[in-house]
């Protein structure tokens, strides 16, 4: 099982606003426009620096009903790490045996082009994602 960060998550109230600090700040460019994954309940944006192969993703509630509202009103920052691999089932077997919970088993994800991801969270509380690596020279 071959794991690589992906992307780092961090939660915030506008997507639009946070890409705009970090631009100016760290240089950051968008790697994707800001996407609705209903799947997620979720508005996304990916951005990057050209010369680094992780992203960071702000992650924004779709609605008052997401399952995100309610951790956006306690703050939000940072809300997980992701780590692509090339076996998703495999990748979640593994995990569960070293002590990860499994929280949602693999489900296609809009922002991925329909490539699947799923959710785990370790005893130390920090929420994973495992997401489908995509194809040679894909950006994301």
């Amino acid at each position: 099982m071959k794991l690589t960060l992906h992307h780092i998550g961090i939660l915030v109230n506008d997507i639009a606003k946070q890409a705009s600090v970090y631009q100016d700040r760290f240089g950051y460019e968008p790697v994707t426009g800001i996407i609705n994954d209903p799947e997620q309940t979720a508005w996304v944006q990916f951005v990057g620096i050209t010369e680094d192969n992780v992203y960071l993703e702000f992650v924004s509630p779709d609605s008052p009903e997401s399952k995100l509202s309610n951790l956006l009103s306690k703050g939000g920052g940072l809300h997980h790490l992701c780590y692509a691999t090339d076996t998703i089932e495999e990748s979640c077997a593994n995990l569960r045996n070293t002590g990860m919970t499994l929280i949602r088993p693999p489900v296609s994800a809009t922002a991925f082009g329909g490539r699947r991801i799923a959710w785990l969270r370790g005893r130390d509380g920090v929420l994973i994602e495992l997401v489908e690596r995509g194809r040679q020279g894909e950006k994301l």
